[in-house]
């Protein structure tokens, strides 16, 4: 899965979707992972990325992951070309 083509995403962890007009602001993790789906890394990876770099455990990401993963779907930010 990735973040669709036509999202806009800033540095400072700003997403613009045209399509529908909304933003939406991210933290600097999510911000990471919305990068990291742009470039259609797969959540594993994402998921041991931010178990080597953040102070968590593997259940929390996972669950975490899974819910801003799920959000990002609800406001049509996916476009899905693999399973989770």
């Amino acid at each position: 899965m990735k973040i669709k083509k036509n999202v806009a995403v800033s540095d400072s962890g700003f997403v613009f979707n045209p399509t529908t007009g909304e933003s939406f602001s991210v933290n600097p993790i999510g911000m990471k992972i919305v990068e990291m789906l742009k470039k259609e890394t797969p959540t594993q990876e994402i998921s041991n990325y931010i178990l080597e770099n953040y102070e968590t455990d593997a259940p929390t990401i996972d669950k975490d992951l899974y819910d801003f993963i799920e959000m990002l779907k609800q406001y049509s930010l996916i476009e899905e070309n693999e399973k989770a």
